[in-house]
């Protein structure tokens, strides 16, 4: 199973920016949808954003707008650009395939809190 980590979370303003990075252990070619999740304290994981080796893209309508995501196959790397970030975007973010493979095993994730 390919092992993901994700990095570029941090604390930031309101309306602020953050990029988001997510990078596999081996070649996403075979992944047809990668997609970035998030989970708020007390609350369910959920997918925000998606997207198929096509380009093809979705996202949750909390994000749309707002984010922004891409993959760099020749990197093993997914993207997500987030801009004007508001306090209920704070949460852990993780990537995964879409949809969750039964046997799924996270990575640490990477922590986005928005507040002044």
């Amino acid at each position: 199973q390919v092992q993901l980590v994700e990095s570029g979370g941090g604390l930031v303003q309101p309306g602020g920016s953050l990029r988001l990075s997510c990078a596999a252990s081996r070649s996403m070619f075979s992944i047809n949808v990668m997609g970035w999740y998030r989970q708020a304290p007390g609350k369910q994981r959920e997918l925000v954003a998606g997207i198929s080796n096509s380009g093809r893209t979705n996202y949750a309508s909390s994000v749309k707008g707002r984010f922004t995501i891409s993959r760099d196959n020749g990197k093993n790397t997914v993207y997500l650009k987030m801009n004007s970030l508001k306090p209920e975007d704070t949460a852990a973010y993780y990537c995964m395939q879409v949809p969750i493979p039964p046997e799924v095993s996270w990575g640490q994730g990477t922590r986005v809190t928005v507040s002044s």
